[in-house]
């Protein structure tokens, strides 16, 4: 199996419903992301898939929240923008384009981290 990963970043602001302490509260983070393609598969020039192609998937996507207020996004509206599920809202998001797609990490900082990859039940959808 070979496994990828590319990285990108956007900055924005969320609060989280429900929590008691200052995340309930609003506040930013320079989020950074990555992405993990996995395949068992070369193609004819020994590739998974060409890095340029994963990062611009990737950049495009960010570009949208970039500079966002999460909470104000439809998706947001009812789910809590919890760094776990900005990792699945981003997978969910970026898996049409990118079928190869295994797994998403979101670090709110450089020492908290939440990873999202689907069951094999989910993974098959």
């Amino acid at each position: 199996m070979y496994s990828l990963k590319v990285d990108g970043g956007f900055s924005s602001a969320h609060n989280l419903r429900g929590y008691k302490g200052k995340c309930e509260d609003l506040h930013g983070h320079n989020w950074r992301v990555e992405i993990c393609i996995s395949s068992k598969k070369l193609d004819n020039i020994g590739m998974v898939l060409d890095f340029k192609y994963l990062k611009m998937k990737l950049n495009a996507f960010l570009e949208k929240l970039d500079h966002k207020y999460l909470n104000k996004l439809n998706y947001f509206k009812k789910v809590n923008p919890t760094s776990e599920n900005i990792a699945r809202y981003i997978y969910d998001q970026l898996k049409p384009g990118i079928p190869l797609l295994s797994s998403v990490t979101v670090w709110e900082n450089s020492t908290s981290s939440a990873t999202y990859v689907p069951d094999a039940e989910e993974g098959a959808r």
